[in-house]
């Protein structure tokens, strides 16, 4: 599965502008006034003590839209550019969730994609983060997301027998899903504008590159702030929807 992805978000390269990737300055980064101040205070509290213990970083980040950019790509590149986790373990954790479009993604670094791999990220935002978002409790379901996290990370927390499984797909599907979008880009490659950003007619979609302004995520009192220790990330996670 892990390939289809990394196909999937390539190809989209050609398709969509890269977007401003934000610039992280906490642990729960909140750009859509979805969470309280009291909220973000105790999620950051929680996560601070929580990489000053263990050094690992676990950050959160909530948009509102996505605007038809990947979310894996946007995750990782997120991740990525902060540098979550630290250099020499590449122990980051990004909980990207783009409120409008109902995606979330859990990106994993490198250095813990044994204890979080796919089908453990799968399960935490299946069974413990998105029953809550539907019914409008995003903190709760963030905070129980982070908690599911760190007992991941800690070996405590099993996916469901239901959410284990092989990562091949087999290749023929590759190959359908390869020459689709191949098509999809040849037959779209005539308007593309200067720059990569797809343009139909006199209009245009996806991000404009470099352009979004992401506004500012409200308060913490704790003092101080995140900043990303030079962890690298590879595409591991999961993602979702609700």
């Amino acid at each position: 599965m892990k390939y289809f992805i990394f196909l999937f978000t390539f190809c989209n390269v050609f398709i969509f502008a890269q977007p401003e990737i934000p610039k992280l300055t906490m642990w729960a980064n909140d750009f859509t006034g979805t969470l309280s101040k009291s909220e973000l205070n105790d999620l950051n509290n929680r996560l601070k003590t929580y990489q000053d213990t263990t050094s690992t970083q676990i950050v959160v980040l909530v948009i509102s839209s996505l605007e038809g950019y990947p979310i894996e790509m946007l995750s990782e590149e997120t991740a990525t550019k902060n540098k979550i986790g630290t250099g020499k373990n590449n122990n980051g954790v990004l909980l990207l969730i783009a409120k409008d479009d109902k995606e979330l993604r859990i990106e994993v670094g490198y250095g813990l994609e044994g204890a979080i791999p796919d089908a453990i990220a799968s399960s935490i935002i299946r069974n413990e983060i998105t029953p809550e978002f539907k019914n409008g409790n995003f903190y709760l379901g963030i905070s129980n997301g982070i908690d599911a996290i760190i007992k991941a990370i800690g070996g405590e927390y099993k996916a469901e027998d239901s959410d284990t499984g092989s990562d091949d797909e087999f290749p023929f599907l590759f190959i359908i899903i390869f020459l689709i979008v191949i098509f999809l880009i040849a037959r779209n490659s005539g308007p593309m504008s200067p720059g990569g950003i797809y343009r139909s007619g006199s209009g245009s979609s996806g991000w404009s590159g470099g352009s979004r302004s992401w506004g500012g995520s409200s308060g913490w009192s704790g003092g101080g702030g995140f900043s990303g220790g030079g962890g690298s990330f590879g595409g591991g996670g999961a993602s979702g929807s609700w």
